[in-house]
């Protein structure tokens, strides 16, 4: 039997992605992450950076590189291990119960990334006779983990409550329940509303999971995240995040809440049993970047001055925008083509913002999604509003439904 069919068929289906302008590009940089980076596509042209995670400005950051670069020469480069295996070292513990006094919690594990302490997670600690009651429009890395427990399966509206509480009435009998939320929700800036979820979960005796990826560091009092920000860290029971946002944009995440929980994680969770150890120097600029993010109520101040110049700029020009304050600033385009046309504009205007559409999200809901940082200037917050005030088609995005 041939095998050409296969990939006729994948040939096929690329084409069909260009075709339909949903074909994703990845651009190569040639400097560090950083509000304004170089480009290697031939003009070595240098761009704002409008997509990045990079909240707080700290992928750069001196003190980041130097606390990495002084771990390479003291604790080597990787640990070429499991963590049960030889792949604990000093430093590993060091950063989990650094990241537990951080977020006010009893423990915490560390994974590869936040993806893979969701994969993890849910299958470990829940089987077929618990629920787990899931937002709409949580991230990819929490649905696969649904997915690969026997637990049964309910979703609600995105942060509606009334859905919620209809979900939770369907749980009679279930062993366990568990809701699993994002803190903030990636393609929109929603900050989900974690006070009456908590409430609610209390009603029910459910247990709370909450992914702060987009949140942890910038978001809350000190930056603790979104259970800080409504005051609800002792109702969450669980929460997850990454290290490759805010805290320094490199790799790495974890699960952080009661012992018992991060117990067993380490004796079942398997991306945490079966992937290597974090590389040690990873660990070390994470230690530096929290104690940076603790202490940095002005690189916050900045955050939220230069999003909202950004979004009452873009609203007085007519633009439908989603979410509301957080730095995530999706540009709503409705169709993959117009927001196509909107990223090619800015890059000629020497911005870089991506493109999003099917199917990283729905049909229809194109967009292209913004994210300030703390080490954006004015002058490039202004740049980013007088390219969007010469797009030919600002009329079409002003109409966007």
């Amino acid at each position: 039997m041939s095998l050409e069919p296969f990939f006729n068929r994948l040939r096929s289906d690329l084409e069909g992605a260009k075709r339909d302008r949903l074909y994703k590009n990845e651009l190569i940089l040639r400097s560090p992450q950083q509000s304004q980076v170089s480009v290697g596509d031939g003009d070595k042209s240098t761009l704002i950076n409008m997509c990045s995670n990079n909240y707080l400005g700290l992928a750069n950051s001196p003190e980041l590189v130097a606390a990495a670069r002084h771990s390479l020469l003291t604790d080597g480069f990787g640990m070429a291990s499991v963590r049960f295996i030889c792949g604990s070292h000093a430093i590993h513990k060091e950063l989990e119960e650094r990241i537990s006094q951080f977020l006010g919690t009893e423990d915490t594990i560390l994974f590869s990334s936040c993806f893979d302490a969701n994969a993890g997670v849910f299958e470990a600690l829940l089987g077929e006779d618990d629920i787990i009651i899931s937002d709409a429009l949580n991230h990819a890395s929490i649905i696969d983990g649904i997915r690969l427990c026997k637990a049964r399966r309910l979703r609600y509206l995105n942060n509606d409550i009334e859905d919620l509480e209809r979900a939770l009435k369907e749980t009679s009998g279930a062993r366990t329940i568990l809701i699993a939320t994002d803190g903030v929700f990636s393609m929109d800036g929603i900050v989900a509303d974690l006070e009456k979820i908590c409430r609610l979960a209390e009603r029910h005796n459910a247990l709370v999971l909450v992914d702060d990826s987009h949140a942890v560091g910038f978001i809350g009092p000190s930056g603790r995240g979104t259970p800080a920000l409504f005051g609800v860290q002792d109702k969450v029971q669980i929460v997850t995040g990454t290290l490759g946002k805010a805290l320094g944009g490199a790799s790495g995440g974890y699960v952080s809440g009661r012992r018992e929980i991060v117990e067993w994680l380490r004796q079942r969770a398997r991306p945490y049993l079966f992937s290597n150890a974090l590389m040690p120097a990873i660990c070390a600029a994470a230690l530096a970047a929290i104690d940076l993010a603790e202490g940095g109520d002005q690189l916050r101040e900045s955050l939220a001055r230069q999003t909202a110049r950004l979004r009452s700029g873009l609203s007085r020009l007519g633009v439908k925008l989603g979410g509301n304050a957080h730095p995530i600033v999706p540009v709503l385009c409705g169709e993959a083509h117009l927001a196509t046309e909107l990223a090619g504009h800015f890059r000629e205007n020497q911005i870089l913002a991506v493109p999003f559409s099917f199917p990283v999200v729905p049909k229809g809901q194109a967009r292209v999604r913004m994210q300030v940082c703390a080490s954006h200037s004015e002058a490039e917050i202004d740049q980013v509003l007088t390219a969007v005030e010469c797009f030919p088609s600002l009329e079409a995005l002003k109409e966007v439904a």
